[in-house]
């Protein structure tokens, strides 16, 4: 009979949950063993529990879909906070299974006992510690559901090492269902509703809405409206480029937020929370939005933001917008900004120039000797 690891391990690849970032210790050795005889779950060894957070934060947002992170006790829970906080802001599917002691002896106080319940709440949308191997399928498929529903959320399964070598039975977590949400009619309506007023209005994305299908419908609708088009300062994930609607980034900074916000009347939500300033500054305003700007949620939360941009376009003569054309910028000069720098590469680095057999790219009017500045590519 299979024991609690192997239970776990089956139960990830029933799920589709294919790599599992891992920084192990004692407390996790039956999953590690157990992981050699699955060889649909990619293993990943990091070298710090930051790693494991990050990777599994930048898998999920790009595959959409959980990516399993193997921590040991409530340290190695805690030295991935810092990057469990950006899923969770982020909305990351992620899924942290971590060992704890066995249940017998948790009471005799070892150096590295600790709350790990209390550590996982603080940046986990569903959190549980199982005590019985008999429980460890069912508690899984929760896990993965909370993770995988929208809009998405950090799980974290606890547990015990006990748990993990005793006998279990059968079970797994099944497939993961496709993430669908609602749209509401009366957003829709009373968005379309706002920016037939014609007074200065604006669209703030997030989500995914910073994404293809939701960057075009929305970019219908500024067409039609007049509407401005902004997204979130820090987007879990942004399309951008050739072939894609621009999009304005809201500033970091909260007096440039102002700035950029004034004079708005109406401000309509797309997946995106309602802008404040990062930090509280002496005599400024921590809310963002101007005085008299009417604030409406479009779509927000289990909704599907992508649709409801989508029958708001349609609820116009909605242009097609114009997408940004391919543009191979001039050699920079003067100082060095981030945006030199990014037209410095794109100039040095030209993708329709690169083939199977050419390893530098030619002629990119760099006065750098091409050994010194084209080494990265082999």
């Amino acid at each position: 009979m299979p024991n609690g690891a192997q239970i776990l391990v089956e139960g990830l690849v029933d799920a589709g949950v294919d790599v599992c970032f891992a920084n192990p210790g004692t407390s996790e050795m039956h999953f590690v063993s157990a992981l050699d005889g699955a060889p649909r779950l990619r293993p990943v060894l990091c070298l710090f529990e930051g790693v494991a957070t990050g990777a599994a934060d930048g898998y999920g947002r790009m595959a959409e879909k959980p990516a399993c992170t193997l921590l040991h006790l409530g340290p190695g829970l805690a030295g991935g906070l810092p990057n469990l906080h950006n899923a969770r802001r982020a909305r990351t599917p992620v899924l942290n299974i971590v060992g704890d002691h066995a249940l017998h002896h948790k009471r005799l106080d070892a150096p590295l006992e600790s709350d790990i319940t209390a550590l996982a709440r603080t940046v986990s949308g569903w959190t549980r510690r199982t005590c019985r191997a008999g429980d460890l399928a069912g508690d899984l498929a929760e896990a993965v559901a909370a993770a995988y529903g929208l809009p998405g959320c950090v799980s974290t399964l606890v547990v015990p090492a006990d748990v993990s070598w005793s006998e279990a039975g059968k079970g797994g977590a099944g497939p993961i269902a496709p993430r669908t949400g609602a749209v509401s009619p009366d957003a829709v309506s009373g968005a379309a509703q706002a920016l037939r007023s014609r007074e200065p209005a604006a669209l703030l994305l997030g989500g995914a809405a910073t994404r293809g299908a939701g960057l075009t419908a929305a970019a219908r609708v500024a067409a039609a409206t007049g509407a401005r088009l902004l997204c979130e300062t820090f987007p879990a994930r942004l399309e951008r480029g050739a072939g894609l609607p621009p999009v304005e980034r809201l500033a970091y900074r909260g007096s440039d937020a102002v700035a950029q916000l004034s004079g708005v009347r109406h401000l309509l939500l797309a997946g995106a929370a309602e802008p404040v300033s990062f930090f509280a500054y002496p005599g400024q305003p921590s809310r963002l939005v101007p005085d008299g700007c009417a604030v409406r949620s479009l779509a927000a939360g289990s909704e599907d933001v992508t649709a409801a941009l989508e029958a708001l376009a349609a609820a116009y003569d909605a242009l097609t917008p114009i997408p940004q054309a391919p543009i191979r910028p001039g050699l920079p000069t003067g100082a060095l900004t981030a945006e030199s720098a990014a037209a410095r590469s794109a100039r040095c680095f030209p993708k329709e120039q690169w083939s199977s057999t050419r390893r530098t790219p030619p002629g990119c009017g760099c006065p750098a000797p091409p050994r010194a500045h084209h080494r990265t590519t082999g």
